[in-house]
């Protein structure tokens, strides 16, 4: 899961407009705030794109097998009136060659679910479920990272802590799948922008020990432009722990955002010269390839 209702009663604010006396309420917990704080950012930057894609784009395919610029938007929908309060739809998804899954199954049938929705109808799902969901996590913020997520994300054991990460994670990676998609860059210096590369880059240990299969004593270091060096090292029982920038590493890769987050989230390969690579090439080219963490 990479990881819309009723309008709501109360004084939220709308996506965009200043919300510093409403997420005042968010306080207690700085990180979770932050991550609400993120994921509205990219909720409203999310139905802005959408809203000046032309209908004809809607069929363009991205870069996600399977799913055009709609499912994608389908998809976001989806996830937001889960969130919101409401029922997931359970319908067939046999003609669906690319799900893999229970999980994979489930995404899908909230896209088919909504597959005959127009446009308008999506954006506003989106609007109505997150407003409602927002103008919740004001009036009755999480004070609990530990504790399990509501509903669904609950009972496949997320925390609260990992649901409120993912969501601007999967707002904004799929705001740029659409813009790939459609031809209109932007949005990489957004909070949710940050959130996610710096997200994502937490799970290098994982990439370079256990999937690069790095040998122990192995230094990586990835240096993804605004975010600084991240460096990890193999220890003897094979396991990849984050540690101190060494003079010296083993490799050491630099990128920018864009494509770090392409290659970490699977997304599609990236043109020759976007990743610079000094120290053990062989070992780079085996880390670039288990970059990605996300389906």
């Amino acid at each position: 899961m990479t990881e819309s209702a009723s309008p709501p009663e109360s004084r939220s604010p709308e996506p965009g407009t200043d919300q510093s006396a409403a997420n005042a309420d968010l306080a207690g917990v700085p990180e979770l705030r932050q991550c609400v704080d993120a994921w509205w950012e990219a909720i409203d930057s999310f139905i802005k794109l959408m809203e000046t894609v032309p209908p004809e784009q809607w069929a363009t395919p991205t870069d996600l097998p399977g799913w055009d610029v709609h499912a994608v938007v389908a998809h976001i929908a989806h996830l937001e009136s889960l969130l919101a309060g409401e029922a997931h739809d359970e319908v067939d998804v046999s003609d669906a060659p690319h799900v893999r899954g229970v999980m994979g199954t489930f995404t899908e049938q909230g896209v088919v679910a909504r597959r005959d929705r127009s446009a308008d109808e999506l954006i506003n799902e989106i609007h109505e479920s997150t407003t409602k969901r927002h103008t919740s996590l004001v009036a009755d913020p999480p004070t609990d990272p530990d504790a399990p997520a509501p509903g669904l994300f609950g009972a496949i054991g997320w925390s609260t802590r990992t649901l409120l990460r993912n969501r601007p994670l999967d707002v904004w990676m799929h705001e740029q799948d659409v813009r790939r998609a459609v031809g209109i860059p932007g949005g990489l210096d957004s909070s949710a922008a940050v959130h996610t590369a710096s997200y994502l880059l937490e799970s290098l240990p994982i990439v370079v020990a256990k999937r690069a299969k790095a040998p122990a004593g192995a230094t990586v270091v990835v240096e993804v432009e605004g975010h600084g060096s991240t460096a990890v090292r193999v220890g003897e029982d094979g396991r990849g722990s984050a540690v101190a920038v060494p003079d010296e590493p083993t490799t050491r890769l630099r990128t920018d955002r864009e494509a770090f987050i392409l290659l970490a989230g699977g997304r599609r390969a990236v043109e020759q010269g976007r990743v610079e690579v000094d120290g053990d090439t062989e070992l780079a080219e085996r880390v670039l390839a288990a970059m990605a963490v996300t389906p």
